[in-house]
């Protein structure tokens, strides 16, 4: 359990140990094969590096630019990854809450109960999202002996080799075609990191003044995760007309937004993850035709995918994390990456990476030549 003194929130290790023990199996591999996997997964991530580099012109000679590790972790290994970043990430908010709830009458004893069960509630959602990630960038999490890290804070890759090999079978795509291209996006995230020393302190400064002004009394707070949790067991579902639909579909668990300054905030950040994804949804298209042979066999069928769900479920599900939010990410963000190098070539987009400033806003996404005409003024 993290210490930030007194009872925590949330019970982390309580919360790993229930998603490690719901995570679904992983697809039927043997033991030669598994260790196949996870060597060519690396050879890909080693051989990416040139790749993303040479097409984005981005990079630096810099020392320990390089040196951000690359692991190839099952799903256990994705949901103790997280965790740690979570802790991370949500340590100013959860001391928030902490000290509200210690001048409430018997707050340390509902914060003992609140914690476990939170932690299971957090397990269960970790548990559905550890069979789903193929692969991420992780810039927050602290390194530790088991999941080391860059150097001076630097993130680290990870390739989630079970669900890489489940979703290549359930594609019928080649599988090492598919895996370099999994690696390309991945890369593409580290390449942004390692080559833009401003942006990890940007998106965490803005992270943290989100949750800064967050007013929100602890149980309200729970029973945000509680809702997130309880759909796993089927979904409550709230009346509207004669439909039933999922309660889930009024708000995604990141929508947390209070304030009008939390609303800005919220807005400047799905700018600039719209452009993180959409670049490198167009990076791995763009290095593709040369090194991936099926690329475009493998981009079609993967849209596909991507635009539909596993069922009512996993469609509320897909919604209340935010998921659906996250594919509309990646398509617009693509089209402004697009937009703009057709206009000002792969140089005149770079200049993207300046400064915070020279970020596209939420607005300029949906409008690309806003962008270019700011930046030609």
């Amino acid at each position: 359990m993290t210490s930030l003194g007194g009872v925590e929130m949330v019970d982390w290790n309580l919360a790993v140990a229930t998603a490690t023990r719901l995570a679904r199996p992983g697809p039927e591999v043997s033991r030669e094969g598994a260790r196949a996997v996870v060597s060519e997964l690396r050879r890909h991530a080693k051989a990416s590096e040139e790749h993303v580099r040479g097409f984005t012109r981005m990079g630096s000679d810099r020392p320990g630019e390089r040196d951000t590790p690359v692991l190839v972790v099952d799903r256990p290994g994705w949901v103790r990854a997280n965790v740690a970043g979570f802790r991370e990430l949500l340590s100013p908010l959860l001391s928030k809450v902490r000290e509200r709830r210690a001048g409430t009458p018997g707050g340390a004893v509902l914060g003992a109960v609140g914690g476990k069960v939170t932690g299971v509630e957090v397990g269960m959602l970790l548990s559905f999202l550890a069979s789903r990630v193929l692969g991420q960038y992780e810039t927050f999490a602290p390194a530790t002996r088991e999941l080391p890290g860059g150097a001076d804070g630097g993130g680290r890759l990870l390739l989630v080799a079970p669900n890489i090999v489940h979703v290549e079978r359930e594609l019928d795509v080649d599988p090492h075609d598919f895996r370099l291209w999994v690696c390309l996006h991945e890369e593409t995230h580290r390449t942004q990191f390692a080559s833009v020393p401003w942006l990890r302190d940007h998106i965490q400064g803005e992270i943290h003044s989100f949750l800064g002004e967050t007013d929100m009394d602890p149980s309200t707070l729970l029973e945000r995760l509680r809702e997130a949790a309880q759909s796993l067991s089927g979904g409550r579902t709230q009346s509207t007309g004669t439909e039933e639909k999922p309660q889930t579909e009024r708000a995604g668990i990141v929508e947390l937004v209070q304030t009008p300054t939390q609303r800005e905030i919220l807005g400047r950040l799905t700018a600039v993850m719209s452009l993180l994804e959409g670049h490198a949804d167009y990076v791995m298209d763009g290095v593709g035709p040369e090194v991936v042979p099926s690329v475009a066999e493998i981009r079609e069928k993967f849209q596909k995918r991507r635009a539909t769900g596993a069922g009512r479920l996993d469609q509320a599900l897909r919604k209340l994390l935010g998921l659906d939010a996250k594919l509309r990410q990646y398509r617009e963000g693509e089209r402004f990456v697009r937009a703009v190098v057709e206009e000002l070539g792969m140089d005149g987009f770079n200049r993207v990476w300046t400064s915070p400033n020279t970020l596209p806003t939420k607005s300029e996404i949906g409008s690309p030549g806003d962008w270019i005409a700011r930046m030609r003024s």
